[in-house]
C-alpha cells in the first residue's frame, strides 16, 4: 500500500498504553499534574531564557513595560528577540510584523500535530484561548507524554503545563530587566538560548524516529546553510532537513515493524 492509499488515522484514536487509563482520576488531577511537570526543569529553563530577554531589552534602551508586555502577549521568545532587534535597527512596523510572523510559522505545525490529539469534545472554540499557551517546551513535553495520558484528560494536562510556563515568563522578564548590568552581557544573552536547547533535548525523547532524524539532519545542514546565507539559513535548513526526514520515514522506516512507536 502506498503512502497515498493509507487511511487517515485520528491521532486521538491511537491506542494508549495500559497505564494511561488509570494515570489521572479526573481533569483537575490532570491539570495539577501538568503544573507539577512544568514546575521543574521546564519552568526553570524558560525562566532563565526570559531573564536573558529582559536583560536584552534593558541594554538596548527599551522600557520595562514594553519588554514585559512582549512576554505576556506574545509568549514566543524567538519572535520577541526578532521584534527587539528589528526595532533597534529602525525597521518599519510592516517589516517587523512580517518578520515576527515568519518566526511564528512553527506554531502552525505544532498546532496541527498536537491539538488533534485532544478529545473530540474539547475541539471547540475554547481552544483559541488554549493556543496562547502553546510554546516549544509545552509542545515537546505534551508530544512526549500524550501517548500515556487518557484522551479526555489531555487538554487539562496541557493547560496546566502551558499555564505555568506562560505565567513564569513575566517575572523572569522583569527580573532580567533589573539585573541587566550586574552580570556579564554574554551570560545574560546566553540565557536566551537555554530554552531552545532544552526543547531540543526534550524532543529527542519523543518516540517516532523521524523526529530524531530531522534534528540530526538539521545539525548538519544548519551550519552549511549559515555559511551560504545567514539570513535564510534557519528556514532553509529546517525545510531541507524536515523534508528529507519525512522522505526517509515514508520510504524506509514505516516499512519496518517496531521502528515507529
Amino acid at each position: 500500500m502506498s503512502s497515498n492509499d493509507q487511511p487517515y488515522i485520528d491521532p486521538s484514536e491511537i491506542p494508549l498504553e495500559e497505564a494511561a487509563v488509570q494515570r489521572f482520576k479526573n481533569p483537575s488531577h490532570a491539570f495539577w499534574s501538568g503544573i507539577r511537570d512544568a514546575a521543574g526543569a521546564p519552568a526553570m529553563v524558560l525562566f532563565a531564557g526570559m531573564v536573558g530577554f529582559g536583560a536584552m531589552g534593558k541594554t538596548n534602551g527599551f522600557d520595562v513595560w514594553f519588554t514585559t508586555f512582549t512576554s505576556f502577549f506574545m509568549f514566543a521568545l524567538p519572535g520577541q528577540v526578532v521584534l527587539l532587534e528589528m526595532a533597534i535597527t529602525g525597521s518599519s512596523v510592516l517589516a517587523i510584523a512580517l518578520a515576527v510572523t515568519l518566526t511564528s510559522t512553527r506554531f502552525i505545525t505544532m498546532t496541527v500535530t498536537l491539538f488533534p490529539q485532544f478529545h473530540q469534545k474539547d475541539r471547540n472554540r475554547s481552544l483559541y484561548a488554549s493556543v496562547h499557551l502553546l510554546a516549544m517546551t509545552a509542545w515537546a513535553i505534551s508530544m512526549r507524554e500524550f501517548h500515556a495520558i487518557e484522551i479526555k484528560h489531555r487538554l487539562s494536562y496541557f493547560v496546566g503545563l502551558g499555564l505555568l510556563c506562560w505565567l513564569i515568563s513575566v517575572p523572569g522578564t522583569v527580573l532580567g530587566y533589573y539585573l541587566a548590568g550586574m552580570v556579564p552581557k554574554p551570560v545574560t544573552l546566553g540565557l536566551v538560548f537555554i530554552n531552545p536547547l532544552f526543547f531540543l533535548l526534550t524532543f529527542t525523547e519523543v518516540k517516532p524516529w523521524i523526529n530524531r532524524i530531522a534534528i540530526f539532519l538539521g545539525c548538519i545542514f544548519g551550519p552549511i546553510f549559515f555559511m551560504l546565507d545567514r539570513d535564510t539559513s534557519l528556514l532553509t535548513a529546517g525545510l531541507v532537513a524536515g523534508t528529507m526526514a519525512y522522505f526517509i520515514d515514508r520510504k524506509f522506516l514505516r516499512k519496518k515493524a517496531g521502528v515507529i512507536g
